[in-house]
């Protein structure tokens, strides 16, 4: 039972972790820069790097 759990974990966590992964790929295709200031695609400040 106890390797069942642990397969229940590693799922959880990489699902979370590819959908973190996702977030930031989808953000830098949008042109965010600073991923996450709220008005990193209008910023001028982060759309100067």
């Amino acid at each position: 039972m106890n390797s069942f759990a642990d397969i229940i974990v590693a799922v959880i966590i990489a699902a979370v972790i590819s959908t973190i992964v996702i977030y930031l790929t989808r953000k830098k295709k949008k042109g965010a820069t600073c991923i996450g200031c709220p008005y990193s695609e209008q910023c001028s400040k982060c759309s100067n790097k």
